[in-house]
Parts: structure tokens; sequence; C-alpha cells
């Protein structure tokens, strides 16, 4: 009898374990994850119409203004290489990360307030901005012409952001560093490669950048040889010495609306406007994924493919999850 009643208690004891792990697990998955790796599909039932969501406000945002697909699609890149993909770079601040040189010209903030506001209308305190900023590159992506693909949800919003962090691979940066900054996050050859090949086929950068190597070129006073001299004088005629450094310049000439191939066959005809994109032809290694991407070199590989793999790889650095972040309500300020 009283060994019996023993075996009871234990095994009543036991249930009440097993349903206080159960209960905190359920505590840390509406948190985001509990610790657990961003996955597609994360959001289930909680939130059924996250993606169609925001794919409509991402949608309407580009139509009216089609700067807004390029600037999401470096929003995200400039996120994930400072703190991880976290939504660091949404939070607005004197200080904030917004302010730092490299990130003044982004644009489509207000498209991802806006799609978080129609988030927690209907999935309050469940979407966090990291995960709807990279459902955003996607679609701006698809907008353009690219190719989609699936992405694994589950990150939190990260509670810090300063302009002082915000480290990025640079302009001028020789093919070297810029293989070391992907490798620190955990970013191979070939992703190199594709990010900055599908990062520079839409969108501009500044007069103020592009025009050091068309008009004085390592202190020759002469444009950089190796680049097209007709290219050369087109961008001369559009970013003249001493005019607005503020002006744009199409990244992709002849194609800057349009996520494709173009930019790596400029690459390889050097008409591209920035020398870190020059560099990418010069070694070897990145020549050679160029090459394959192109159909020039076997095995080829097929850019809008490689593109989603590089895309989930980035999103996936530093992610939140658990105690480390949160779900912010609004995506500019902290809870």
């Amino acid at each position: 009898m009283g060994r019996g009643y023993n075996l009871l208690i234990v095994l009543v004891t036991f249930l009440i374990l097993v349903a206080a792990v159960a209960a905190q697990g359920n505590r840390g998955s509406s948190r985001g994850g509990g610790g657990r790796r961003p996955r597609v599909g994360y959001y289930g039932n909680r939130c059924r119409n996250v993606e169609s969501i925001v794919a409509s406000v991402v949608r309407a945002h580009v139509r009216s203004n089609p700067a807004n697909a390029p600037g999401i699609l470096r929003m995200h890149f400039h996120d994930c290489f400072v703190h991880g993909c976290d939504g660091s770079v949404l939070l607005a601040g004197n200080t904030s990360e917004r302010t730092a040189g490299p990130n003044r010209s982004l644009r489509g903030f207000e498209a991802i307030e806006e799609a978080k506001a129609r988030l927690e209308a209907v999935c309050p305190r469940t979407v966090s901005c990291a995960d709807i900023l990279t459902l955003a590159a996607r679609e701006a992506v698809v907008l353009t012409g690219g190719q989609g693909w699936r992405v694994p949800l589950g990150r939190l919003d990260g509670r810090i952001s300063q302009a002082s962090d915000v480290i990025l691979p640079g302009p001028f940066d020789p093919i070297d560093k810029q293989k070391r900054d992907f490798a620190a996050k955990t970013l191979n050859t070939l992703d190199l490669v594709v990010l900055v090949g599908g990062g520079h086929t839409i969108g501009t950068t500044s007069c103020g950048l592009a025009r050091a190597g068309f008009f004085n070129f390592n202190g020759t006073g002469q444009p950089d040889p190796s680049v097209d001299p007709k290219f050369v004088r087109s961008v001369q005629a559009r970013c003249p010495q001493n005019g607005d450094a503020s002006v744009r310049v199409d990244l992709d000439a002849g194609s800057a609306g349009r996520f494709d191939t173009s930019f790596l066959r400029n690459v390889k005809s050097s008409r591209v406007v920035l020398p870190s994109d020059l560099f990418l032809w010069r070694d070897p290694g990145t020549r050679a994924f160029i090459e394959r991407l192109l159909g020039l070199r076997r095995p080829s590989l097929r850019f809008g493919t490689e593109f989603g793999k590089s895309m989930v790889k980035m999103s996936l650095i530093g992610v939140k999850t658990g105690s480390d972040g949160e779900i912010r309500r609004v995506c500019s300020r902290i809870n």
C-alpha cells in the first residue's frame, strides 16, 4: 500500500513538472521562438496572412515610388551587417543607426511602419519588425522582376541601435577586404558576388561616391584607364567634377529598375561606377563566379536561385530569439 502510494506521488510530481516545462515553452514561443532558429511557416495560424499583408503594403509603396524597392533591399543588407538581422536599422533617434552616413540615403521606412500597423491590427504583438523587413526585401526583389524564395521567420527585434556601430563594406574596398567582411558574417565568396550583384542591379548611388574614379583615379588627375571610355564620358556628363554630389547615378547602367544579371555583365565590361564593383572582375575568385552566373563557365549557376540562397543565409546572421529581444509595437522605437 505504502509502495503504491509513493509511486503515485512520483507520477503526479512528474506530470506537474512536464506541464510546467510545456507552459514555459509556450510563453517563450509567444515571444519569438524561445531561443529557436527562424523557420519557414513560423507564424502558422497565429498570423496566417503575414506574408500577403507585407507584400500588399510594399507593392503599394513601390508603385508610388519605385526607389523604395532598392531602398528596402539595401535596408535589409545594412540591418543584417550591424548587430545581425534584428530591425535595429529601423529605430529612430539622434544617434541611431539611421543617422549613420551609409544609412542616410535608405528609403522605405514608411512601408515597414505601415506593414507593422496593419499586422498589429490583426495579429497584435506577434510579428517582429525584423521579420517584416526580411519579407519586404524579398518583395522588393520580386516586384522588380527577380525570383522569390521561402523566408524563414521567427526573429525578434533588437533594442540597441547606435550610429557608431555602423561599419559596412565600403564603395572603395579592395576585394580582399570585401571577402573578409563577408566571411566575418559567415558569408562566402559566392554569397559576396550574388549579394552585391543583386543589391546593385537595382537602384542608384550618389555622384559624390561615384565620380572619384572618373576624374582623379589614384591621384593621377585622369579617369580609371580600365573603365570603358564611352562609359567614362557618360558618367562625367551625369556627375561633373564640381557638380552636385547628391545627384544620383545608376548602379546598373541601362537596367537600374530591373532585377537581372545586367549588373554582372556591366562588371565584366567595366561599366560600373563604384571601385568595389570593378574589383569583382579583377579578382580570379570572384570573376569565376561571375562567369558561372552568366553562363560563360561550367558548371553554370542560376543567379535568381543563388541570390535567394544567399539572402536566406544573410537573414540568419545574429538573429535575436528568446530573451535576447522583443516584438516591438512600433518599428521605430523599442517598447
